[in-house]
C-alpha cells in the first residue's frame, strides 16, 4: 500500500469524525492552531494533517504555519507550488522534528492540490526571519582558511561543534548527555572575536555578517536565551502578517505550547513563571478568529521515548478513560460535543488543567514535570482530540532523533 494512504487510514478517526471536527473548528475562524502534545507521533501528525486537508478542501483555507525559518519555508513553498525536487529533499534544511515521512506526505497531497488548481494554491509560510545555514559555517571556514590559515583550527575548534545545534537543538543534547561542554554562544563570541581580529580582505565585511548570523542564532537559541520562551509576540506578528498581507484563512501546526489561546507554565512547580504563547498573541489579535485546537494522547512508545500512562490529575488521564481509541470534544458553550450539550461541556472543563508535554528532553523519571498547565482549559482551547496510544513517527533517512 502507498505510504501515504496507508498513514491516512491507520489513523483511530473516522472519515465522518474528522469531517465533523474540521467543520467545527472552521466555523468563524481565520485562523486555526492544531497544537500536538508530542512531535514524535504518527497518529498525531497524522491528525493535523488530515484535519488541515479538510480544512484545504472543504473550508477553504490556503495557507499552512510552521514554526520554521525563512530559508527553510521557502524550499518547501517552492516545493509544493513547482514540484520542483521531492518532498523529502525539500525537508533538508528544515527544523529536525518536520522531517519525518509524516510531514513529507502532507507536503505531497500540497503539491498535487496545488496542480490541480494552478490559480488557487496552498502556501507555505513561516514563524521565523531567515537564519544561518551550514554554508554559512563553510563560509566563514573557507574565508579563514584564504586568509589566514594558521588561525584555522582555532576557529574549527569553536565553529564545528556548534553546527551539530542545526541538527540537535543544543538544549536536547544537554539533557541527552551528548553535550560537548561549553555553551555554543561563548564559542561563537570567540569566533566572532577571531575574525575582527584579523587584517582586512576581501569578503571580510561579508563573512562577519555570516559570523553575527551564526551568533545571533546560539544566543537567541533556547538553551542561549534559558528559557523556551522569549520569541511568541514575533512570531505571532509574522503569522498575522503574512494572513493579512494575503488574505486567506490560515492552519498552524505546532506544540501545544505554542498554539495554546491562553499563557500557561511549564512544569508542576506553582510558581512558575506565566508564559504567553504564539496562540496567547493571536487571540489578543483575532479573538475568536483564533481557534485553538490540542492533540494530547495516553500512552505510547514513541521510538525516542517509551511514554507510560499519565499521572491521574493529568488531563491526558481524564481523557484516556474513555473506552475508543480515540475521540474530540468541543469545549465552546456554542455548541453540542460527544451527545452533550455544549454549555455542559464548557462548564465541565472550565477549570485549571495540566496537559502532558513530550518533547526532546522528556524523562518518563520526571513525568509529573513534563506538563503545561492553564488556569482555565476553556480559554486556552477550544476543541480537544485525544488518542489513546500513540506511536513512533517515520523519521526521514539520515535525521538525528
Amino acid at each position: 500500500m502507498d505510504h501515504d494512504i496507508a498513514h491516512a487510514s491507520a489513523l483511530p478517526f473516522s472519515t465522518d469524525s474528522l469531517d465533523g471536527l474540521a467543520a467545527r473548528i472552521a466555523t468563524g475562524a481565520t485562523i486555526v492552531g492544531i497544537g500536538g502534545s508530542t512531535r514524535f507521533s504518527r497518529e498525531i501528525s497524522g491528525l493535523q494533517d488530515q484535519l488541515f486537508r479538510r480544512l484545504v478542501t472543504q473550508h477553504g483555507f490556503r495557507l499552512l504555519a510552521l514554526q520554521e525559518h525563512a530559508g527553510a519555508v521557502d524550499r518547501l513553498d517552492r516545493y509544493i507550488r513547482t514540484g520542483e525536487g521531492s518532498a523529502e529533499s525539500a525537508l533538508d534544511a528544515s527544523w529536525r522534528p518536520w522531517r519525518t515521512a509524516e510531514t513529507a506526505a502532507a507536503l505531497r497531497w500540497i503539491r498535487a492540490f496545488n496542480r490541480d488548481h494552478p490559480d488557487d494554491q496552498v502556501q507555505i509560510v513561516g514563524t521565523k526571519p531567515a537564519q544561518v545555514q551550514h554554508e554559512d559555517y563553510d563560509a566563514v571556514l573557507g574565508h579563514v582558511r584564504a586568509v589566514a590559515p594558521d588561525r584555522l583550527p582555532e576557529l574549527t575548534a569553536h565553529l564545528e561543534p556548534i553546527r551539530t545545534a542545526h541538527d540537535l537543538d543544543e538544549h536536547v543534547q544537554r539533557a541527552r548527555g551528548v553535550h560537548p561542554g561549553r555553551p555554543f554562544a561563548e564559542h561563537a563570541r570567540d569566533a566572532l572575536a577571531l575574525l575582527k581580529s584579523l587584517p582586512t580582505a576581501k569578503g571580510s565585511e561579508a563573512v562577519l555578517a555570516r559570523m553575527r548570523l551564526i551568533l545571533d542564532f546560539h544566543e537567541q537559541s533556547v538553551a542561549g536565551r534559558g528559557s523556551f520562551g522569549g520569541e511568541d509576540d514575533a512570531a505571532a506578528d509574522m503569522l498575522a502578517g503574512h494572513q493579512r498581507r494575503t488574505g486567506l484563512r490560515m492552519v498552524f501546526w505546532d506544540g501545544i505550547a505554542h498554539t495554546s489561546a491562553a499563557p500557561f507554565r511549564l512544569g508542576a512547580v506553582s510558581d512558575g513563571a506565566l508564559m504567553p504563547s504564539v496562540g496567547s498573541e493571536l487571540r489578543a489579535r483575532y479573538g475568536a478568529g483564533y481557534v485553538a485546537v490540542a492533540i494530547g494522547f495516553h500512552h505510547g512508545d514513541l521510538g525516542v521515548v517509551n511514554v507510560p500512562e499519565p499521572p491521574a490529575d493529568f488531563l491526558d488521564a481524564e481523557l484516556g478513560r474513555a473506552d475508543t481509541p480515540a475521540h474530540w470534544l468541543d469545549l465552546r458553550g456554542e455548541h453540542d460535543a460527544d451527545g452533550e450539550h455544549g454549555e455542559d461541556v464548557h462548564r465541565h472543563w472550565a477549570g485549571p488543567a495540566k496537559m502532558r508535554v513530550i518533547s526532546g528532553v522528556y524523562d518518563p523519571a520526571q513525568d509529573a514535570d513534563a506538563c503545561l498547565r492553564v488556569a482555565s482549559l476553556t480559554a486556552a482551547f477550544d476543541v480537544l482530540a485525544h488518542v489513546h496510544e500513540a506511536r513512533a513517527a517515520h523519521w526521514l533517512e539520515g535525521v538525528q532523533h
